[in-house]
């Protein structure tokens, strides 16, 4: 792992050899995956596999993977000296060169791990945000990766500057130069935080004079939501004849992009409709990168309409749903009304097909929503699709109930707006098992 210079003048920045990369690389870093699973109901993803496709999204390559099972982490080491030395013989039989983790890992640990095992070490959370780095394109995305970075870098001074600390003294002095440095770029990263937090209010201001004229001109907005790799991207190229870019990877398109929907379903009712694609979700999303993406997540919290897009084909599909919803609670956007899409229809085997291609299902809330599989792909469901999205245009009240953006209640009239909405959608529709009926 790259380590820059000590400088007063210079700040350290994140590039990604000082995420994953080691001096002197030129190609994918090799990888050891380490996951451990603490029990206690939570979520644990033992193959490992969302992690290979981290690590093979930040252009690393995975030879080896190890699960651990305690009770709680070890506060120096995460996995246990046992497990330590374990990983770090495998490390030295593959030559690795880095080593990932499936968790959050403290700055303590993160150090200690890399004197211990002698090569780069890295979480879950330093390998998503080196992705969005690689990702984002817009000057908000860049703006908003950049908030996120200095934010976890923060944490992580101690393991820059611990060879300075205390290296001179004397009569009257506490300390050495590396405390001083410490301190200066707290000071340094603070002052560039507080830049970054002010030109994203400005970019949220704009988005919400954009908001205001959307509502004046009685614009019924929808948002593309769903876990990462759900097909998103895909399924908003094939509703708004776009060219977003769409690949078979985890956080493929990171920038909101927005885009007007023609509705021919609606007939001569049809309003205007926009159609707006944003970012996936994760498990173990950072809190703080959800608060960095705030400009970006408020795209959904506006909508009139969730299109939570699903994918039908992951093994883990119930897991990924419940993510996504317990990231729209914590942005306040639990109570938009919603459309599940279980998308990737192509895919499944002729067993796992549903046996009609739209109904409704209840979500954990105790809500009725309307569901429909499709395969952006091939295009089938799709008319189904446009329909449901058609009649919730038609069920939207010429006035729209205004929403007081810093005083809003989920509990008051904009959830009894919401459940209206939800339950014309749902009428005359049949109920179904929550999981894939087969033919």
């Amino acid at each position: 792992m790259n380590k820059p210079a000590a400088s007063a003048q210079s700040l350290p920045t994140l590039s990604s050899a000082d995420f994953t990369g080691l001096a002197g690389s030129t190609g994918p870093a090799r990888a050891i995956l380490v996951g451990v699973d603490f029990g206690r109901g939570k979520n644990f993803d033992a193959s490992l596999d969302e992690l290979a496709l981290l690590a093979e999204s930040a252009g690393d390559v995975a030879v080896a993977r190890v699960v651990a099972r305690r009770k709680a982490p070890d506060a120096a080491l995460f996995v246990g000296s046992g497990k330590a030395d374990e990983i770090k013989a495998l490390v030295q039989a593959h030559q690795a060169e880095a080593v990932l983790f499936d968790q959050a890992l403290s700055p303590a640990q993160q150090r200690n791990l890399e004197l211990h095992l002698g090569v780069a070490v890295a979480d879950r959370t330093m390998l998503i945000l080196e992705i969005f780095g690689e990702r984002a394109q817009s000057h908000e995305g860049k703006l908003q990766v950049e908030l996120a970075r200095l934010q976890y870098l923060s944490t992580r001074l101690v393991r820059r500057w611990s060879h300075l600390e205390r290296q001179s003294g004397g009569i009257g002095m506490r300390g050495g130069p590396g405390e001083a440095q410490i301190e200066l770029d707290r000071r340094m990263i603070g002052e560039r935080i507080k830049g970054a937090k002010k030109q994203l209010e400005r970019v949220k201001k704009q988005r919400s004079t954009q908001r205001r004229s959307r509502e004046r001109n009685q614009t019924f907005r929808v948002s593309l939501v769903g876990y990462t790799n759900a097909g998103k991207s895909t399924l908003f190229n094939a509703l708004v004849n776009a060219r977003v870019y769409a690949a078979d990877q985890l956080f493929a398109t990171l920038d909101t992009t927005t885009r007007q929907l023609f509705l021919a379903e609606a007939g001569e009712s049809a309003r205007s409709v926009s159609l707006s694609d944003t970012v996936g979700f994760i498990r173990d999303l950072p809190h703080k990168l959800i608060e960095a993406f705030e400009a970006t997540l408020q795209e959904a919290n506006d909508a009139d309409l969730l299109l939570h897009v699903v994918d039908a084909a992951s093994p883990v599909l119930a897991d990924q749903m419940s993510e996504v919803q317990r990231v729209l609670a914590e942005i306040g956007a639990s109570s938009i009304p919603q459309v599940l899409v279980f998308n990737k229809l192509d895919q499944l085997e002729d067993t796992q097909r549903p046996r009609v291609l739209r109904d409704t299902i209840e979500l954990a809330a105790g809500v009725r929503v309307p569901r429909v599989f499709i395969s952006a792909q091939s295009g089938e469901g799709m008319a189904e699709l446009r329909a449901i999205v058609a009649e919730a245009v038609a069920a939207m009240p010429t006035q729209r109930l205004k929403r007081d953006e810093s005083t809003q209640d989920v509990s008051g009239s904009d959830h009894d707006f919401a459940d209206d909405k939800t339950d014309l959608l749902c009428e005359d529709t049949p109920q179904t098992d929550p999981h894939l009926s087969p033919a």
